[in-house]
């Protein structure tokens, strides 16, 4: 029974140390929100840049797995190019040694609890209060106090099942493996790390392990352990690209070649390695024989080592991943381009995200009037008929879209919002219904000529062509500046005085339009039927005036 009790407090320990890293990597994400992302397309216009930029963000938030899966969903978004994500996970992996530092520096030799509860009580306001970045501050703590306390419990528990011993007694049958041995625990190391999903923890029990000094279990074992967590860990962002678009999936398999490719070189050096590594923690840091240093110090060496030796080769290696992932041709765009990698970590970059995908959904309706203007020309009954099913599949596209960006939208909305962010989301459904309607409206286009096409074989006369023409123009340029609206940079003045010119012109053209055609067809200057085919297409341009104007008024009341 008190085997059993161990077991599952080992187990709770691990999760509260899980628990506290992950509490406290989304506190510094919230409390960064909007400002992470701008550092991070700041920091990267150079390979140099984006690397300091991963040891950075990495190092706050204390997770490479969480920064790499950020990097490929900034991929997938269009934020970074390959060649900057590759700069920047090469970072994140040194950057995510500095937990091993700080759990060599005081996690086996302080007293956890005597300053972790005490931080509990300094949190607990800061995350009741009403403020959003006073509770981000809170769950940063929060988290912090739990790590160490995971940390701690984890520590006690391994003493109470006696793990020392049970782990001298299965290194005992391999301890005469040689190389073979060193091969084994990098396999290890990756096999727990992939279960975990955390190189982190996966590192601490490293340390816990080496600071029980087992027998058999020394600085070369510690270090392939350690060596295997960075293969291991390559396996989160890689889940995170299965559903993004090849971009993401080349930065997932270039932080796996990164971390597999360092691993080799290193194995090859492998002995002399950790000897140096020894020889620099007791001559030059003079710390003596402290074995916590030297599974860090080796950790720290080992990242930097395969960063300096493939910073140089940056363009090598996305020629590889290229080369490995071809792009696959565009399908139509059937799919989305930008939150098909599901939520990002925190809310505010999750609603940036779904703001590029309402981006990308107001281009493709900029594009079906042009696909009508060109069904327009069209003489030759097959390629009318396969541009006529060209807009009617793109109308689907956008009615997947609208469900797609709103079901995504209402899951940001189930996080901790601001006030801001709230209102953002509700702006961005109206914007996506509005749309919506836009591409319905492309489609009931496209049908008006196709049914005057079957039923009426008169063409309209010089000026019902010339005022098609020019009403296409005027929707034409409500799109486009609808969709600059879109898509322009966020913290720039919003004036939509355009806007409106845009959509008074086409009012006016509308009412003309109007009543020189009840006055043609009174006088007999062409049929009813071309006259309400003519009327019909005219209104519908001015309905889609009309919903281009409300996506740009939603787009102002954010407030930018």
């Amino acid at each position: 029974m008190d085997t059993i009790v161990n077991i599952l407090s080992l187990l709770g320990a691990l999760a509260l140390f899980l628990f506290g890293m992950k509490t406290m990597s989304e506190g510094l994400e919230k409390f960064a929100g909007d400002r992470l992302r701008n550092i991070l397309a700041a920091m990267t216009k150079n390979r140099f840049m984006g690397v300091v930029t991963g040891i950075t963000v990495t190092a706050l938030i204390q997770s490479s797995s969480a920064t790499t899966v950020m990097v490929v969903s900034f991929v997938n978004a269009g934020l970074m190019n390959l060649a900057q994500a590759i700069g920047v996970i090469m970072g994140a992996n040194v950057g995510t040694t500095v937990t091993a530092w700080i759990i060599s520096a005081v996690g086996f030799k302080v007293d956890i609890a005597a300053f972790a509860i005490p931080l509990l009580a300094i949190g607990m306001p800061l995350i009741f209060g009403s403020n959003s970045k006073r509770k981000s501050i809170g769950e940063f703590i929060f988290g912090f106090a739990f790590l160490f306390m995971g940390l701690s419990f984890l520590q006690e528990s391994a003493k109470a099942l006696n793990i020392g011993s049970m782990v001298a007694t299965m290194l005992a049958g391999v301890a005469d493996g040689g190389f073979f041995t060193i091969i084994l625990f990098v396999i290890v190391g990756a096999l727990v790390t992939m279960l975990v999903q955390a190189s982190a923890a996966t590192m601490a029990i490293t340390l816990m392990l080496f600071d029980m000094h087992i027998p058999g279990f020394g600085l070369e074992q510690a270090a392939a352990l350690a060596m295997g967590q960075n293969i291991g860990t390559t396996i989160t962002a890689f889940i995170a690209s299965l559903t993004a678009n090849t971009q993401a999936r080349r930065a997932a398999l270039a932080h796996m070649f990164f971390n597999v490719f360092g691993v080799v070189v290193v194995l090859v050096l492998f002995y002399p390695f950790c000897n140096g590594v020894s020889w620099f923690v007791e001559n030059i840091m003079m710390a003596g024989d402290n074995d916590l240093f030297k599974l860090s110090t080796f950790h720290t060496a080992f990242n930097i080592f395969n960063t300096v030796l493939l910073i140089g080769f940056v363009k090598q290696i996305e020629t590889f991943v290229c080369k490995v992932l071809p792009m696959k041709e565009d399908q139509e765009d059937s799919r989305l381009k930008y939150i098909s990698g599901g939520l990002l970590s925190t809310a505010e970059l999750s609603i940036w995200q779904a703001r590029n995908e309402v981006g990308v959904m107001a281009e493709r309706c900029v594009r079906m009037l042009q696909l009508v203007r060109d069904l327009m020309t069209m003489d030759k009954e097959a390629d009318f008929e396969k541009q006529y099913q060209k807009i009617e599949k793109y109308e689907k596209i956008t009615d997947n879209m609208e469900e797609e960006i709103a079901g995504y939208l209402r899951k940001v909305s189930e996080g901790r919002l601001s006030a801001h962010s709230k209102n953002h989301i509700a702006c961005m459904l109206r914007e996506v219904d509005e749309l919506e309607s836009v591409g319905d409206s492309m489609f009931h286009l496209a049908r008006t000529l196709a049914r005057k096409r079957k039923n009426e074989p008169t063409e309209f006369t010089v000026n019902q062509q010339a005022n098609i023409e020019m009403m296409l123009n005027f929707t034409s340029d409500a799109l486009d500046d609808m969709h600059a609206v879109i898509t322009g940079p966020e913290n720039e003045p919003l004036s939509i005085a355009k806007n409106y010119k845009n959509e008074e012109k086409i009012n006016t053209l509308r009412n003309q339009c109007r009543a020189e055609n009840l006055e043609a067809v009174s006088r007999g200057d062409y049929s009813y039927r071309l006259g309400t085919f003519y009327n019909d297409f005219i209104s519908e341009c001015e309905k889609v005036g009309d919903y281009a104007l409300n996506v740009v008024q939603e787009e102002a009341k954010v407030g930018r």
